[in-house]
């Protein structure tokens, strides 16, 4: 088989592979249920997907493990979970973030 064809049949693969799956629920629509356990885990999704998106940017800041003092991102970023534990707001939350971030970056 060619290296064409090869690329080829991964491009419709993957393709089809989305649409697939993305199209099955529209179609089957309430027909399709979901075991209990697959929708209490699916619940997490939206956050196991932003930790894996965040937790590279605030430990890894320079390519490497930063977890001490001097990592103004992750100290920020826990500044912010604490201020959003306690407010329950995301506008104080942001706020609270980018405040710390910004002290740190100009005084530490």
């Amino acid at each position: 088989m060619s290296p064409t064809l090869q690329l080829w049949l991964a491009i419709v693969g993957i393709g089809l592979t989305g649409v697939v799956t993305r199209c099955s629920f529209l179609v089957l629509g309430e027909r399709l249920r979901l075991p209990p356990a697959a929708e209490r885990a699916l619940k997490h999704a939206p956050a196991a997907a932003l930790a894996a998106i965040l937790a590279p940017a605030l430990a890894l800041p320079g390519g490497h493990l930063d977890l001490g003092p001097g990592n103004h991102r992750l100290l920020a970023a826990v500044v912010a979970g604490i201020v959003m534990w306690r407010s329950r707001s995301i506008l104080w939350c942001m706020a609270a973030g980018l405040a710390a971030f910004t002290l740190l970056r100009l005084y530490a």
